[in-house]
């Protein structure tokens, strides 16, 4: 019984393990991305993104980090209104970045939302 608990335990971290990288992934892709914006092929990198952020919203956030997520997530999608393309020279960028950051987080706090209220609802 023991070896099975240990075998259970060993499984879920290495999950927790490949959605932890998949985060760090989806960060370096969006960030690398905004830079070469006119390079990469949009419909590639939004797949990509979206992929990597169901990830990190199905296997790599605990109870307790829900909430912190999820006031993250609402605070980039508000930033990502403003024109950050009004500053010279670098808000293009910043605006591309931003926008590849929100595409990356959304289906994650999509999950966790959906998480939250069946969680909420079941108690």
């Amino acid at each position: 019984m023991a070896k099975k608990d240990s075998l259970l335990k060993k499984e879920k971290m290495e999950i927790h393990r490949v959605a932890h990288y998949a985060f760090f992934a989806g960060l370096l892709i969006a960030i690398v991305a905004g830079f070469f914006r006119n390079v990469v092929a949009p419909e590639v990198l939004v797949t990509t993104l979206v992929i990597l952020g169901f990830l990190v919203g199905l296997f790599n956030l605990t109870a307790k980090e829900t909430t912190p997520f999820l006031v993250a997530s609402i605070a980039l999608m508000l930033a990502g209104i403003v024109n950050l393309g009004l500053i010279p020279g670098v808000g293009i960028y910043l605006r591309s970045i931003l926008s590849n950051i929100v595409v990356f987080v959304v289906p994650g706090a999509i999950i966790l939302g959906m998480k939250a209220i069946w969680k909420l609802a079941s108690d």
